[in-house]
């Protein structure tokens, strides 16, 4: 395919792409909950026995996460990840249309006083949160339920008007959403902690050349710096957050204690504890609940190795 086609064919695949998210905001919203979950199910289901490559690559990464499991075992949990995949988009759907009272009622997370307490003291508040079930529905939790705006960073997608689409659903919930590229987000989340408010950040994946290597599940892996590089830079609190769903319609959660900067070492060196101190606290909560952990993409440095672009090519669904 000469180049020109090959554009003109990614731009199309973009606009369709694009419309389907649109059909799904505008279609699904409207369904009774029932009804919308019975879909979101029977969606996934279809994709899981189609076995596509973001079901391979969350099955290769469940079995990091379950080692013990057998091929039997590994299949019926792939399916409750799909499942529980559906449910976020489902939700996320619908989400804009859910009363204030349904937000407030949607989830039930535990130990809120961290974050409450921290943002009494007037430092500001960085939440970093793995990909687990649903941290939209957690987000729109925090803004309706306490009252509190927070500023998140959004990764740019393709096409540009699915990245604008996310951003404008994001925002109509009461949230501020940055571009994670470009080089001014680090300094608007680092004002907006100093002047005592809160940053939210899902912090399991890095999404730069220069991320922290962490041992994950055995294995190394990168993840951000920006969430303990904010909390040394501006002293806010720095609080891990996992969550999942169990068979109510209500998002479970917890909020865990805060990780404390190392009074000793360089900043890179406080910065590397720190981030491992993160992943270890997600590894507990994924390990707890491994259905609900939405990683449809290559994580691990040794999937990541240099590869046949064709092997290379397999990074399965992503997420916003």
């Amino acid at each position: 395919m000469k180049k020109g086609e090959a554009s003109r064919a990614a731009e199309l695949r973009g606009s369709l792409v694009d419309s389907l998210y649109g059909a799904g905001w505008g279609a699904v919203k409207t369904l009774p909950e029932p009804a919308a979950r019975a879909l979101g199910r029977t969606v996934a289901d279809a994709a899981w026995r189609r076995r596509g490559k973001g079901v391979r690559r969350l099955e290769a990464n469940l079995a990091r996460v379950v080692p013990d499991a057998d091929e039997a075992a590994l299949r019926e949990l792939s399916r409750a990840g799909m499942r529980s995949y559906l449910r976020y988009w489902m939700e996320s759907f619908r989400l804009p249309a859910w009363s204030k009272d349904r937000v407030r009622g949607g989830f039930a997370p535990s130990n809120v006083h961290y974050l409450t307490g921290g943002l009494a003291a007037g430092k500001g508040v960085v939440l970093a949160l793995p990909h687990m079930a649903n941290w939209d529905l957690a987000g729109a939790w925090v803004t309706t339920k306490l009252e509190t705006p927070f500023t998140t960073v959004a990764e740019r997608l393709k096409p540009e008007t699915l990245y604008d689409r996310f951003v404008a659903y994001r925002e109509g919930l009461g949230m501020e959403v940055l571009p994670h590229s470009g080089g001014s987000a680090f300094g608007t989340l680092a004002r907006r902690l100093r002047d005592g408010g809160l940053v939210c950040l899902v912090a399991d994946r890095d999404l730069s050349s220069s991320g922290v290597e962490v041992d994950f599940f055995g294995a190394r892996t990168r993840m951000p710096a920006g969430p303990a590089l904010l909390a040394q830079h501006t002293g806010a609190l720095l609080l891990p957050v996992t969550l999942w769903y169990d068979r109510s319609p209500v998002l479970q959660g917890t909020v865990h204690p805060p990780v404390t900067v190392p009074e000793d070492g360089t900043r890179a060196q406080r910065t590397a504890v720190m981030t491992q101190s993160l992943a270890d606290t997600f590894a507990a909560g994924i390990a707890a609940h491994p259905q609900d952990w939405h990683m449809l993409q290559r994580l691990w440095l040794d999937d990541l190795e240099p590869r046949p672009a064709a092997a290379g090519a397999d990074e399965g669904t992503g997420t916003a």
